[in-house]
């Protein structure tokens, strides 16, 4: 904002390092890095304090959001086992001091967000209407309208609506606006999912070393979580990340490093012991195993398929060797089996839902049959049906009887012009990056096939993240900037001669 009321300050090298350094892998790697400290040493406060003044320098300096939007999904992945309020009783969101100062940055966050957002669109001229706002729009209206005319409708259902559209919505809009596309550098987005799964999969190696995670050399999986989420939710935003390395296989030379990355970051996706995320993370490698064998040419292809055909053989090999440390490491997912965790009674009681109000649901808190059982992920048979007290209401772990349940009729044909919308989003004007932010976002669909991702508030901003880079795709194809690492390192900066 300094550089729209001081013009001369663009020019002057400081604040041209600034904007270099915020579009180049070592911004991105820097505040990973910083997720990963908090979540594992339980410093969120102090890399927030960190995370703040680094938007204010961007708000200050920069042309535009382009570093705030990617510090998003960085909050949401940071908070630490420690401060999981499902399982502490005293964390930092139960210290009234702390408490206090997240309060005051969240609100210092709405200000400037406001003030720039307003600004650039007084500044910022005519602009095109977002390709999704019609689906969005109507997805909102059914989320807020869940229940209706059933006489179980009522002001939590508002407010479940409002925040569940906002983490599913609200950076795909903001950023829409915030942030100059045309200016944003080449691959950028495929960027942070990378550097946000070796995150990830950082924190996913550390919920191994929790107290109880394994004990007499078995994995306890029970004992598996972060601050943000259990195994299974570990497991879905690893899964999400996991096609951007393949990405890289094939837009870099010596593609097969990246190829390698990939497989690293499925491993990664095996060790979060969600067996959802294993399953339909098994179909997203493998889909990405075959565009990066159908789009990389000549010898990248081949050095490719011997990345893989080395991991299938060395995979083989260790299943012989070390069966027995294999079944050990997996001992809880064997135990379980096929047991469905009460999601077929869920599903049945979701259908009933569904029948006594069919055109708008039975809406988010009534449910006949079946109620998710506190601070556990499992169903429980209730003789009588029943309202669900508390904000956040029991989910069907199933998109479709989700929907069909709590909105009706109304609110699948709602989600499925969403679908549609997006689908028209990745596939006309098809790019690689397109394509590959297209099978991420395949991932958390799948997963919610047999969880409720989509209805969780976090991996909803991880999604909103995604659709904003799609949609920023188009707006700057053609036009990227040619900004690279090496641009970086060899950075020259020259004061412009003054006309």
């Amino acid at each position: 904002m300094l550089t729209d009321a001081f013009l001369r300050l663009r020019d002057s090298r400081a604040v041209k390092l600034i904007r270099a350094f915020i579009r180049s892998p070592w911004y991105l790697a820097v505040n990973v890095l910083l997720m990963v400290i908090a979540e594992l040493f339980s410093l969120e406060l102090p890399v927030f304090y960190i995370y703040f003044l680094f938007i204010v320098v961007i708000f200050l300096f920069d042309e535009d959001l382009l570093g705030v939007m990617v510090l998003f999904p960085c909050h949401y992945l940071s908070i630490s086992a420690v401060n999981n309020p499902g399982k502490n009783a005293e964390t930092l969101f139960s210290d009234p001091s702390r408490m206090t100062q997240l309060v005051i940055l969240i609100c210092v966050y709405g200000v400037l967000f406001t003030a720039r957002l307003i600004s650039m669109l007084l500044l910022g001229g005519k602009r095109k209407s977002p390709e999704l706002l019609f689906g969005f729009l109507f997805f909102a209206v059914a989320l807020v309208a869940g229940g209706a005319f059933s006489g179980h409708w009522g002001s939590r259902t508002v407010t479940f609506g409002l925040v569940e559209i906002a983490s599913l919505a609200a950076i795909y809009f903001f950023f829409r606006y915030a942030v100059n596309w045309k200016n944003v550098p080449k691959h950028y987005g495929m960027m942070l999912f990378l550097a946000l799964g070796v995150g990830v999969a950082a924190q996913i190696v550390g919920m191994y070393f929790l107290p109880g995670a394994i004990v007499d050399s078995s994995v306890q999986r029970g004992q598996f979580y972060t601050g943000w989420g259990i195994y299974n939710n570990v497991g879905c935003i690893m899964a999400m990340c996991m096609p951007a390395p393949f990405y890289f296989a094939i837009k870099r030379k010596e593609g097969w490093i990246f190829s390698l990355t990939g497989i690293a970051f499925y491993l990664a996706v095996l060790l979060s012991q969600s067996r959802n995320a294993m399953l339909f993370g098994t179909v997203i490698f493998a889909i990405c195993v075959v565009i990066v064998l159908i789009r990389a040419k000549g010898w990248e292809r081949w050095k490719n398929l011997i990345a893989f055909g080395a991991f299938a053989l060395v995979g083989l090999i260790a299943g012989l060797v070390f069966r027995e440390r294999i079944e050990n490491l997996y001992g809880a997912i064997n135990e379980a089996g096929f047991n469905d965790a009460a999601r077929f009674v869920t599903y049945e009681a979701c259908w009933k839902r569904f029948l006594e109000a069919p055109w708008f649901g039975s809406g988010f808190y009534y449910t006949p049959g079946t109620v998710l059982q506190p601070d556990t992920d499992m169903w429980t048979t209730l003789d009588n049906a029943t309202e669900v007290k508390g904000f956040l209401p029991p989910r069907a772990h199933n998109t479709l009887f989700q929907l069909l349940a709590s909105g009706g009729i109304f609110m699948l044909l709602a989600y499925l012009v969403h679908r549609v919308e997006t689908g028209i989003l990745f596939f006309r004007h098809p790019t690689t990056e397109k394509t590959f932010i297209s099978v991420c976002v395949l991932a958390l669909l799948l997963t919610s096939l047999l969880d409720c991702h989509l209805f969780n508030f976090g991996p909803g901003l991880v999604y909103s993240t995604l659709l904003a880079f799609a949609e920023g795709d188009n707006l700057m194809r053609d036009k990227r900037s040619k900004f690279t690492l090496n641009d970086f390192k060899n950075l020259k900066i020259r004061r412009k001669k003054k006309e």
